[in-house]
């Protein structure tokens, strides 16, 4: 059994290939690291599935190889119990600064999955 620094740590992994523009751009890339069960509340409050961040992914802006890249920061997690891994941290795309908080957790076959995203946009001027 993994211990909860390894869970972390590999919950980490996955959070920073969902942010390769080779991994956002690929849906079979990115569907091996999303859940099944995914489910994301972004920034604009659009709620996604599974399905239709597949579908769109690939067009968000931090999918392409010459635009501009999630640059992540903060990055901490916990393990809620074992296979289950909450991360926080904040993102810098081009002017838009975010913070994130994502639970990943371990599928049968014994990799990590995202299983519920929420992002919420800082506007300018907002330190803390």
């Amino acid at each position: 059994m993994d211990s909860a620094a390894d869970e972390v740590e590999q919950a980490i992994a996955g959070e920073l290939q969902l942010m390769d523009p080779r991994v956002r751009s690929s849906p079979e890339l990115a569907g091996r690291l999303l859940d099944p069960e995914f489910v994301e509340v972004g920034g604009s409050g659009r709620r996604w599935t599974y399905a239709t961040m597949l579908a769109e992914l690939a067009g968000h802006p931090g999918s392409s190889a010459d635009g501009p890249r999630y640059e992540p920061s903060e990055i901490t997690g916990v393990r809620l119990a074992p296979g289950l891994v909450h991360l926080t941290f904040e993102t810098v795309l081009g002017e838009r600064h975010s913070r994130h908080s994502s639970i990943w957790r371990r599928g049968r076959d014994g990799g990590w999955r995202m299983y519920y995203h929420q992002a919420t946009r800082v506007p300018p001027g907002v330190d803390q």
